[in-house]
């Protein structure tokens, strides 16, 4: 699942100090500048969601839902008189390089590129980026990048019905899988989806980095039929934690699928593990706590 990730907070010294803020940034002028409106979280922090619904991917035969697998974002957080900005974009592989060049002589930072799965169909890539200034300026610059992409830019107005109709959709055993991890999900667009963040203060570049911007581990089920899902997504790791993790979930039948970093000056230093498996829901569900019990992580 991609970051979340992710996701203000002043550092003077090594300690954190909250700032205060007039006024929000006019978020609308942001979402106009990017080409995409998106939602004002009550954590402060303006997230857009930008999934390649254009893309049909597939992994050992399972068509893979844009919120299961493909679904970047970019979210921005003010910080004062300024705001950092975080994302996660899917990319073809042909898109990379004029995406990367375009974002980068707009002075916004690529913090990672890569993979999250093995075999799919077409290869989707992701990159990550950082970037503190004008919210307006920001998202003028990501606009120009993501214009090198065919990333989707239209709002999912004729959506409002959406979230009823997925909860229908997912026809294996939520309580069951609920049950095991020990919290309790979400249906969003066919997939059965947790958000669980770490017990730490994360930062980056001397901001604290909330939930919204990647910093939480994500998972992700979606239904194969039979009682059965496949799974995706990241578990975010301090490095004591990322082998543990690895055997964990290889013990448990779920294939690691990537290590990586998303951002260049967090703390505490974190990991990013992705992994995949299509098999029963609560027997992988079960897999997945076995591996959350190694982790530190919030109280549910």
């Amino acid at each position: 699942m991609s970051r979340p990730i992710c996701w203000a907070v002043l550092i003077a010294a090594a300690t954190i100090v909250t700032p205060s803020f007039a006024t929000s940034p006019d978020w609308s002028q942001v979402g106009k500048a990017l080409g995409k409106g998106g939602t004002a979280l009550p954590d402060g922090v303006y997230r857009v969601g930008l999934p390649r619904t254009d893309l049909k991917v597939s992994l050992d035969g399972v068509s893979l839902k844009p919120g299961f697998a493909l679904g970047g974002w970019i979210a921005f957080d003010p910080m004062g008189s300024q705001t950092m900005v975080m994302g996660d974009i899917v990319l073809t592989q042909d898109e990379v390089n004029p995406v990367m060049k375009k974002l980068e002589e707009s002075g916004i930072e690529i913090t990672a590129l890569h993979n999250h799965l093995l075999r799919s169909e077409p290869m989707t890539l992701y990159m990550h980026l950082f970037g503190q200034g004008d919210p307006v300026t920001l998202a003028t610059a990501l606009h120009a990048g993501l214009a090198l992409s065919k990333t989707p830019m239209e709002s999912a107005a004729s959506g409002a019905a959406q979230p009823q109709a997925s909860a229908q959709q997912i026809d294996f055993d939520t309580a069951a899988v609920d049950q095991a991890i020990g919290r309790k999900g979400k249906a969003n667009g066919g997939v059965y989806q947790f958000t669980i963040p770490r017990a730490e203060t994360i930062t980056d570049s001397g901001m604290a980095v909330p939930v919204s911007m990647g910093t939480a581990i994500g998972i992700n089920f979606q239904p194969t039929g039979g009682g059965k899902a496949a799974i995706t997504g990241d578990f975010v790791l301090i490095a004591s934690e990322v082998n543990p993790v690895l055997k964990a979930l290889r013990e448990n039948g779920i294939e690691v699928t990537a290590v990586h970093n998303h951002m260049l000056d967090d703390q505490p230093r974190l990991f990013f593990m992705h992994f995949w498996a299509n098999d029963d829901a609560a027997k992988l569900a079960r897999g997945l706590k076995a591996a959350l019990d190694k982790m530190n992580l919030a109280n549910s």
